[in-house]
């Protein structure tokens, strides 16, 4: 009997698999350019359609780059870039995913200031103070929310771990907390989150990881408890 062939997508996908092997084993480094897709098609035995399905899948995926008139080249596969897509994943999820995004978002915001806690710089510090003091000046739920995100990422690079921040950011999806806000701002308990953010500042101040990893998952999960409460 003769072998069927493999679906196009396997195909696809093993090409993808190898050209990561590639990169993971230090046979094309970060900022080498690729060689011609001919040419991989032939090193790896798979056609040249499936080779440019797969450059192209990884391309998106923030592990290529196309350079215009000068070929394919591997990134500098920094999590920035490659988590990028999770922040489409996050303004796009609703109901039951939104939630589970919500409880991995409390655990690593937690985590996040209770390693700044230990971490963080005077310098550091006077920047979440600066942004918890701006939302307190304002009533501006626009206004808000921005300093709402800039206080929770200075956390996070206070961490110093580029990869926790990244995937802090791909989470904190702006859509989302934009809604939180608007809702907040009906139900009146701007006061009730600011006081939260101060717990989370404090604790920061106070260099008391455990204390950090409290107010942070506390504050999250009033978030995480709000929003379930609208999901019913």
């Amino acid at each position: 009997m003769e072998r069927s062939t493999p679906p196009r997508g396997t195909v696809t996908q093993r090409a993808i698999e190898q050209l990561k092997s590639l990169i993971s084993e230090g046979h094309l480094e970060p900022g080498q350019r690729l060689p011609t897709e001919r040419d991989l098609a032939v090193r790896l035995g798979i056609s040249r359609s499936s080779m440019r399905e797969a450059i192209r899948a990884l391309t998106v995926l923030g592990v290529l780059e196309a350079r215009h008139g000068s070929g394919i080249y591997v990134t500098r596969l920094q999590a920035a870039d490659l988590l990028e897509t999770l922040g489409v994943v996050a303004d796009l999820s609703r109901g039951p995913q939104l939630i589970e995004l919500m409880e991995i978002r409390r655990a690593l915001e937690a985590t996040a200031a209770a390693i700044a806690a230990a971490r963080i710089t005077p310098e550091q510090l006077a920047e979440v103070e600066t942004h918890l003091d701006a939302m307190y000046a304002t009533e501006d739920p626009g206004e808000i929310l921005a300093h709402d995100l800039a206080f929770h990422r200075a956390v996070a690079v206070a961490a110093g771990n580029g990869t926790l921040t990244a995937i802090l950011d791909g989470l904190s999806s702006r859509t989302f907390r934009a809604r939180v806000w608007r809702g907040y701002q009906e139900e009146g308990v701007f006061d009730r989150t600011r006081h939260e953010h101060r717990r989370i500042l404090d604790a920061l101040r106070a260099r008391d990881p455990e204390a950090a990893r409290a107010a942070a998952a506390a504050h999250v999960g009033e978030v995480e408890s709000w929003l379930r409460a609208r999901q019913t």
